[in-house]
């Protein structure tokens, strides 16, 4: 079914890489603990397949015993955000449409983008902090993961894959890439600017989001 103009769309955004510019939840959670050499081994293997999400959950929870809600607010708060995130999640909803973030992220630093304005902030699963519990590898999200969250916002808000924009930045996006018609490849590395309706460079979420357009 084609998007019909006036429909309300479902704009689905990526975080790491995405709305953060050139950095992750981790890699600032790590910075806040003084580990960066630590997260650095872990990034090379994981951008090298050599780990998947649920290998490097369990890794990243394994040096993040001392972590506590302080250094997560800390991180957040530093994170290298693009600039207009809350004016465009604010120009969304005015609009009558929805917005929503799926990151493999853990679901504690993604949750608080809540309290900016968009509609639904999904993430992994980890145990509450401080940490007495082994992290579920059940709930750690994947990229096929991002493709059956986004199905599930669908039924939730009334809108059709044929009505979703996606927003992101790496191969973690190329699944979600695939199932929307509309597609905005942000600070992106080569292989997802390949599979994009739309490219954007710089530092401006505003500006990215112009590339979409807003019938209806």
């Amino acid at each position: 079914m084609a998007y019909r103009e006036g429909t309300p769309r479902l704009h689905l955004f990526d975080m790491d890489g995405t709305l953060i510019r050139g950095s992750a939840a981790a890699v600032d959670i790590f910075r806040q603990l003084g580990m960066l050499e630590e997260i650095a081994a872990l990034e090379r293997q994981f951008g090298a397949r050599g780990i998947g999400p649920p290998e490097y959950a369990e890794a990243v929870h394994a040096l993040w015993q001392d972590l506590t809600e302080a250094h997560v607010a800390a991180a957040f708060v530093a994170a290298p955000w693009l600039a207009g995130i809350r004016e465009v999640w604010r120009e969304i909803r005015e609009r009558g449409d929805y917005c929503a973030v799926i990151s493999l992220s853990p679901s504690f630093f993604v949750e608080r983008l809540l309290n900016w304005g968009v509609h639904a902030a999904h993430g992994s699963r980890f145990p509450d902090l401080p940490f007495s519990r082994p992290v579920d590898p059940t709930g750690i999200l994947s990229a096929a993961a991002k493709v059956k969250i986004a199905n599930r916002l669908c039924a939730e808000f009334g809108v059709g894959l044929d009505a979703c924009v996606a927003y992101g930045d790496s191969m973690s996006d190329a699944e979600i890439f695939a199932t929307v018609p509309v597609t905005v490849a942000v600070n992106a590395d080569r292989h997802l600017v390949g599979l994009a309706t739309h490219c954007y460079t710089g530092g401006d979420l505003r500006e990215a989001y112009e590339l979409v357009g807003n019938p209806g």
